[in-house]
């Protein structure tokens, strides 16, 4: 039986979007710009300070202050620690329950005070958390439960994102690719509209100019194009390095034997005297990325440059801080690319006209590796240098690194964080019930292609109740035949929701 259906729910959900999306970007671009301020205000009290010990001192004791603030946040709310990314995606997957306004304030001050002094953090990652806390708020204001807050969540997820690069496009995909792990159009449509209205919020607050404006003088020709491939191998086996050191760093910081909720001292002192000798290279790194080209041909200064950004970044996220690793990720991809380009050329191999293209170019592929989200990468620096003619060499460059760190076994780096989090085991435990929707797509070549409903093993703690075939809504019987591109709709237990999704996947596979 088939019947077409109105879906109010999308255009509800939509308009709900958009009210999320203008929300988050009020809220993130109040961030994104206390932010930019405090770092300016650290950047000019480092470098007088090189000649001035009593503001050396002052310097000490205000970073002190600021980690035993940040402390007493984190002692009271754990989950606004890092980037706050791995938190979302366990709270969509049904892992984890959080409370929406304690992350939203705690995050908010708490990651002004933590990045503003320079540490090597981003901006973006919080910007999700802040956008997610919206929308979790804004679903309990209407009183939304199940896949409608889910949804707005997600939605949320997308505007902070979008308004803190600017890109809308890529605030959405980030969601359906790594966050959300779903490309339902109940999301993707929500998820935009959000994105969208976050990111006209931003722009009316930070102007039209691309937050990444690389110059660059020419397309690289297709000759050129066996670079992408040694960049994009380099750039992989890098990524997987990342990966690795960061994973470990909270090992690391154990040895210390300094209480979690104080480890975020350690970079704060630290960045007093990194600041004083380099206040032009520390922060998340934009500034660093758009003037790179600007540092000419000096290897060793590049080379420098890169050991400092990823051991110290490494130091800053593995504190626990609030703070992310997204633009660090691709302030790291951007040096790797320069030192690639500048190598090349004093051997004879490369015109330094195409530095600033292989620094473009490395920056997604090697957010495309750590992250294992090759098409958010590609979309992300597309709308951050605000150019459409780098498609074709991001997206090759994208997948070269991407298979480089897939055939060394590693793993989205949000998704093995997700993995370290203390998920309340009580929460896991409820009675259970159908209370919660999933929703799976069937793809070419799924097992269960064909087959008829009832010749299926699923799991009896799954209740299938509709199946989508396009826009047609289909009821489901015994004899119903599931065909390729089908999106099945079932009903589990909210708290089993995870471990449900993980089984109908290797069903279908």
């Amino acid at each position: 039986m088939k019947v077409l259906v109105a879906d109010n729910d999308k255009l509800k959900l939509t308009l709900g979007g958009v009210i999320v999306g203008i929300l988050s970007g009020l809220i993130v671009s109040a961030f994104r710009w206390s932010i930019a301020r405090l770092l300016v205000v650290f950047q000019s009290a480092y470098t007088a300070a090189r000649s001035n010990v009593i503001l050396i001192l002052a310097l000490l004791v205000l970073v002190v202050v600021v980690g035993l603030l940040v402390s007493r946040l984190l002692k009271k709310e754990p989950n606004i620690s890092g980037s706050g990314i791995p938190q979302v995606e366990a709270q969509l997957a049904g892992e984890m329950e959080l409370k929406w306004w304690p992350i939203l304030w705690k995050k908010f001050v708490g990651g002004i005070l933590a990045i503003g002094p320079g540490l090597f953090l981003g901006r973006e990652g919080p910007s999700i958390q802040l956008g997610a806390a919206v929308g979790q708020g804004f679903s309990e204001f209407t009183n939304e439960n199940g896949v409608s807050k889910r949804v707005l969540i997600a939605s949320g997820a997308a505007g902070g994102l979008a308004a803190a690069f600017n890109a809308p496009i890529a605030g959405a995909m980030f969601v359906l690719e790594e966050v959300y792990h779903n490309f339902s159009p109940l999301v993707w449509v929500t998820a935009l509209a959000s994105s969208v209205s976050s990111n006209l919020i931003a722009l009316y607050v930070f102007g039209l100019r691309p937050v990444l404006d690389v110059p660059y003088k020419f397309s690289m020709p297709i000759k050129y194009y066996w670079h992408l491939l040694l960049l994009g191998i380099v750039l992989g086996l890098l990524g997987r390095l990342y990966q690795v050191v960061l994973l470990s760093m909270p090992a690391l910081y154990s040895k210390t034997r300094i209480s979690r909720n104080l480890q975020g001292l350690v970079p704060l002192v630290l960045i007093v005297p990194v600041g004083m000798m380099f206040p032009m290279f520390i922060g998340g790194g934009n500034g660093i990325i758009i003037n790179l080209t600007n540092l000419g041909t000096n290897l060793k200064l590049l080379i420098g440059l890169l050991v400092l950004r990823f051991v110290f970044s490494m130091i800053s996220y593995g504190s626990g801080l609030p703070g992310g690793i997204f633009l660090p990720i691709l302030n790291l991809g951007a040096i790797i690319g320069a030192v690639y380009a500048v190598s090349m050329h004093s051997l004879g191999l490369l015109p330094l006209a195409f530095e600033s293209n292989l620094i473009i170019f490395a920056m997604a592929g090697y957010f495309a590796c750590i992250g294992k989200a090759p098409f958010t990468a590609i979309i992300l620096v597309t709308e951050m240098v605000g150019s459409l003619k780098h498609l074709m060499p991001l997206a090759v460059i994208s997948l070269i690194a991407y298979l480089v760190v897939d055939l060394l076994d590693g793993a989205p780096i949000y998704e093995s964080l997700k993995e370290r989090l203390n998920v309340d085991s009580n929460f896991l435990n409820k009675a259970s019930k159908f209370n919660d929707r999933l929703e799976i797509s069937v793809f070419e070549g799924s097992s269960i292609d064909g087959k008829y409903i009832r010749d299926v093993p699923f799991p009896k703690d799954i209740l299938i109740v509709a199946i989508y075939r396009g826009e047609t809504q289909i009821i489901p019987r015994g004899d119903t035949v599931i065909k390729a591109g089908d999106r099945l709709i079932t009903m589990v237990n909210a708290a089993k929701r995870a471990k449900m999704k993980k089984i109908m996947e290797d069903l279908i596979n």
